[in-house]
């Protein structure tokens, strides 16, 4: 069924950036820096793009020091454009634009290599990364750390490595970068760090505090808080703990919005 899995991002994706501004999150932790007239042989990756007019596409980039861009490839649908081939998921590339407004034009794409291509589930792994880097990550926030880390994680995938774990590490690392996370194994309640045995929540707003009772909720032994905050996911109740403290985590800061790609995955997995 995976085999058939397009290179193409889901339908679903072409609706993101024009989504009403309660659907998504911005995580925001840095200045806005100011936008250069020009940039060139910037590391990057296309998260997604969309047509625009009848032969140019809108592209989303993920470069390594100017975070998320928005940028206009002019001609890029033609059948001889050099950028046609260039522009696709998952592949590094060295990018050029220019321009001082929120959308600039990309000048030059250039293909780097040295990657394994995404293939199968693997494929769609990928895919939701760059849903959740979409709707995460404000525009013009650089994060050369989290870039790194996506370029591990993909390399990861790429290399079939146990995706619930690699896409474990990257959430909680994402949440961190935003500055919306801290470390999952202090409990902010007792000022301590947290017991293996005991149960716990993970308060989005207010961190890490002892599990009652009449809590509602995903509720997680501090043992695995203590894995994800060492990136150790070998126990098997960890990984089945993790999955859903960063699913209620990620709903939390989405306002419940839906993770297109994950709701595939798990109709594949179902089938």
């Amino acid at each position: 069924m995976t085999d058939a899995v397009d290179t193409h991002l889901p339908d679903s994706f072409e609706t993101l950036e024009s989504a009403p501004p309660p659907m998504r999150t911005r995580l925001r932790s840095t200045p806005i820096p100011l936008r250069p007239l020009r940039v060139l042989t910037q590391p990057g990756f296309v998260l997604h793009s969309y047509p625009y007019k009848e032969t140019s596409l809108i592209v989303d980039v993920f470069s390594r020091q100017y975070g998320r861009v928005a940028l206009l490839a002019k001609g890029a649908k033609r059948p001889h454009s050099q950028l046609r081939g260039a522009l696709q998921t998952f592949q590094p590339l060295t990018l050029s634009w220019s321009g001082k407004s929120e959308l600039q034009t990309l000048t030059a794409a250039e293909w780097v290599g040295g990657m394994l291509p995404l293939e199968k589930n693997a494929l769609l792994c990928g895919f939701y990364l760059n849903e959740i880097i979409i709707k995460l990550m404000q525009r013009d926030d650089p994060q050369p750390l989290l870039f790194d880390e996506y370029v591990t994680t993909i390399n990861q995938l790429a290399h079939a490595e146990p995706a619930p774990i690699v896409l474990r590490k990257f959430e909680l690392n994402l949440l961190k970068t935003a500055g919306v996370v801290s470390d999952l194994s202090f409990c902010t309640k007792q000022r301590s760090r947290v017991e293996p045995d005991i149960l716990y929540i993970v308060d989005p707003e207010a961190g890490t505090r002892p599990a009652q009772e009449r809590d509602g909720g995903t509720k997680v032994h501090g043992k695995t808080l203590l894995d994800m905050q060492a990136a150790d996911y070998t126990d098997i109740n960890t990984q089945l703990q993790s999955k859903f403290l960063m699913r209620s985590l990620l709903a939390h800061h989405l306002h419940g919005a839906p993770i297109n790609t994950r709701q595939i995955l798990m109709d594949l997995q179902n089938l």
